[in-house]
């Protein structure tokens, strides 16, 4: 018999799997969750300010702030200035953070989520997941 779960509890399920796996993994590497994940998303937009790099990660720029904070105290982030604005700072990455093995972890993860689908079976699975969270910002909206 099918699984008649609604889809929103089978993605809950599917994030709870995913967030408990990346914690272990981010835990052996010295980092809580919110720490590797504004590393990964600075790998991504390196260069950025912190309202850029804000909005890329969908979060508010207070709570990015405390993270940059700590990162940066670890030795992991480096605040610039942006040439011809002094109130800016750009986001990077030191050489510390660099070597470790943050995406790398997500780009093996993918490889096992997708593992048995089809190329075109994953870039349907793509369109349907963006659609459902393109719906559920909208509903957020209101």
């Amino acid at each position: 018999m099918p699984d008649q779960s609604p889809i929103a509890a089978t993605l809950f399920r599917l994030l709870k799997e995913l967030r408990s796996n990346y914690d272990h993994h981010v835990r052996e590497l010295g980092l809580s969750f919110s720490r590797a994940r504004v590393l990964s998303a600075l790998m991504r937009h390196e260069g950025a300010t912190q309202a850029e790099l804000a909005q890329a990660m969908g979060v508010e720029a207070p709570s990015l702030k405390r993270q940059l904070d700590l990162l940066e105290a670890e030795g992991l982030v480096e605040r610039r200035g942006l040439p011809g604005d002094a109130r800016k700072r750009a986001l990077f990455l030191t050489p510390q953070a660099r070597v470790l093995p943050v995406t790398g972890y997500m780009d093996s993860i993918h490889e096992k989520l997708v593992e048995g689908f089809t190329p075109e079976e994953q870039a349907g699975l793509h369109d349907a997941l963006k659609q459902l969270a393109d719906n559920a910002a909208r509903m957020n909206q209101k």
